[in-house]
């Protein structure tokens, strides 16, 4: 049996973020504690995949920005998990009758080494949103030395969400 979806059935978003590098021993992405040589410079934990999501779910409904529902310039949110963060991302989606149907994450630095971890952050984030582990992809770039990326500078992250109505 083919299911016919129709476009007011489906919403896709995309999103972006970027943190540059400072003291620490490790950085988080989706989820997972990653050791590195620096840390990041955030409020949050400052977890680059799990921002972009965020934004890329928050955009598909267009409810704003992750800077909107969780600025900077509150204190509840210094030093948060980002898992936080993507929980009520979730939920705020599912208030309005949708679910991730999947998203596409791509991280993009010359460091730390990502693949290695792809496989502990697909199965945090699938966790997170309720969905199946195919539903999630984590795949890493370089920029080939190229930009604040390329100079080790810091980090980033673009995400690609498919929403489904429920």
């Amino acid at each position: 049996m083919v299911t016919k979806i129709s476009a007011l059935d489906i919403r896709i978003g995309q999103g972006f973020d970027v943190h540059a590098f400072g003291d620490g021993d490790h950085v988080m992405l989706g989820g997972v504690k990653v050791p590195h040589e620096r840390g990041v410079l955030a409020h949050s934990d400052g977890d680059v995949v799990l921002h972009a999501l965020c934004d890329a779910m928050l955009g598909a409904l267009a409810l704003g920005d992750i800077g909107q529902h969780f600025p900077p310039s509150d204190d509840r949110w210094k030093g948060a998990d980002s898992r936080t963060l993507l929980r009520h991302c979730k939920w705020l989606i599912a208030q309005k009758d949708w679910r991730v149907g999947n998203a596409d994450v791509t991280v993009i630095c010359e460091r730390p080494k990502v693949g290695p971890h792809a496989p502990a952050m697909r199965e945090i984030i699938a966790a997170d949103l309720g969905i199946a582990l195919d539903g999630i992809s984590i795949k890493a770039t370089t920029s080939e030395k190229l930009g604040f990326t390329g100079r080790g500078e810091g980090i980033a992250a673009q995400a690609v969400v498919l929403l489904v109505r429920k």
